[in-house]
């Protein structure tokens, strides 16, 4: 009878115990979601121009000066996967894409062994490269 009584003791406190872990789900997907457009908005720029076509050439160029392999890239849909090894494997893709009138959203996502990367540097390095070859590109004197 006591170790019955126990047993029930032991149950009941684990059910209390699981409810107190229990999470607000509301508040889960609120998080979730403001850490996703915040990893959003570090992999996204928008660059001055309507020229899909050659910020995907400016995206394959900046990546191998980057010393990435480009493994597929279609100009015509903006996407570019390119990998690169140095002490790990990261592959990188990225598409490029209209954004308005005259503008281009030009958005990149990396991984490191099939996890997603969520530090902002390399993103800044990858888009201050590009932006430099936008630059270049957009006034080079023919």
């Amino acid at each position: 009878m006591i170790t019955k009584l126990l047993k029930s003791l032991t149950v009941a406190g684990l059910f209390v115990s699981l409810a107190a872990c229990q999470t607000n789900s509301k508040d889960q997907i609120l998080s979730m979601d403001s850490s996703q457009v915040a990893l959003r908005s570090v992999q996204s720029r928008v660059f001055d121009t309507s020229d899909q076509n050659l910020t995907t050439r400016t995206v394959i160029a900046t990546l191998q000066d980057l010393g990435f392999t480009v493994e597929k890239a279609d100009t015509e849909l903006g996407l570019v996967s390119a990998v690169k090894v140095n002490d790990y494997l990261v592959k990188m893709t990225v598409t490029a894409r209209q954004h308005g009138a005259g503008q281009t959203l030009v958005r990149a996502s990396a991984q490191h062994n099939m996890q997603a990367i969520s530090d902002p540097v390399p993103y800044q390095q990858f888009f201050d490269s590009l932006a430099q070859a936008m630059f270049l590109e957009a006034h080079e004197f023919n």
